[in-house]
């Protein structure tokens, strides 16, 4: 499982360097390796203590009382609390600690109960969609390392896909039509399919062209397509220095359709926009706009019903 530095076990525990420090010193917590040159560094077993810890510090257990406990008396009633609590903030701490195990059996239960609990798509939208923003953002900085990457998204992704396969979408007037796709060289694609399965839940249809697309064939599919929308999500790529140039590209090249653009790359950018496209900059944001776009398509399928039911009443006499 390697070997973490205490900025990594900040960002995978959410336990804050310095109070990391405190547990050392006052309550011996955990005891980190040094390094030849004196610098912290913590086992893939101090990890998961921690994670333990943190755990049953946010659930009101008093730090002091937790040093105090064995390792399998934490372990046991963290345990407990999975069976019993199902707050998504500790569904998320279990999904963490599941990628650092690489444990497939741990991810299948904490999900199916929450499946079993509130349904597919509350527990994408409450557990998994928060636990893939921040192992996003642990991949940015390189807190996490590409197998565990690998093996937790490849889960998630089976889920979702599986969830997509038993859609059916039935057009109505109402409905719009979406396209989807990452830009070239990106591959972070969990988000775009958690994304595919809540539009098409709203009765939406979605033109899924994936990862690493190429510009032109962004065109392309645009021109034969003719989507209401056209979504991306800018995780690692474009860089920088490019993504002024590639948004206004993007922009000239589709000016029929709206752009919706989202992803660590758009969250601080301050370029001007052209008239077709806006920038989704935060979660809220972006579950904000789905449901604006639920709540549209209802308003006009209730239109359309109003109009249909006055053609077709019967004349008074």
């Amino acid at each position: 499982m390697g070997t973490y530095s205490i900025k990594e076990v900040e960002h995978l525990s959410g336990v804050k360097a310095h109070t990391l420090r405190i547990w050392e010193q006052r309550y011996a917590i955990v005891v980190p390796k040094r390094t030849e040159t004196n610098i912290r560094y913590y086992t893939g077993k101090d990890l998961k203590h921690i994670l333990n810890v943190a755990l049953l510090n946010k659930h009101g257990h008093r730090i002091g009382t937790i040093a105090k406990m064995s390792a399998q008396e934490i372990r046991e009633i963290v345990a407990s609390l999975a069976e019993s609590d199902l707050r998504f903030d500790l569904q998320v701490m279990d999904l963490t600690t599941a990628m650092i195990e690489m444990n497939e059996a741990r991810f299948e239960k904490t999900i199916s109960t929450n499946i079993l609990q509130y349904g597919f798509e509350q527990t994408m939208m409450k557990v998994i969609y928060p636990f893939l923003t921040k192992i996003g953002i642990m991949w940015i900085t390189e807190n996490i390392n590409p197998a565990q990457e690998h093996f937790i998204t490849n889960l998630v992704r089976q889920k979702i896909i599986v969830a997509i396969d038993g859609q059916i979408v039935t057009p109505t007037p109402a409905t719009k039509k979406y396209l989807l796709f990452l830009p070239e060289n990106e591959y972070h694609e969990l988000s775009l399919l958690f994304l595919s399965y809540l539009l098409r839940a709203r009765n939406h249809r979605v033109v899924y062209l994936g990862t690493n697309v190429p510009m032109k064939d962004v065109f392309s599919v645009v021109e034969q397509t003719n989507p209401d929308y056209a979504y991306s999500i800018f995780t690692c790529f474009p860089a920088s220095s490019h993504l002024t140039k590639y948004i206004r590209k993007l922009a000239q090249h589709t000016p029929f359709t709206k752009i919706i653009l989202s992803g660590q790359r758009i969250r601080n950018y301050k370029g001007q926009l052209p008239d077709n496209v806006c920038l989704l900059k935060n979660d809220q944001e972006i579950l904000t706009f789905i449901e604006q776009q639920n709540m549209m398509a209802e308003t006009e399928e209730n239109t359309a019903s109003v109009k249909h039911d006055d053609r077709i009443a019967p004349e008074k006499s």
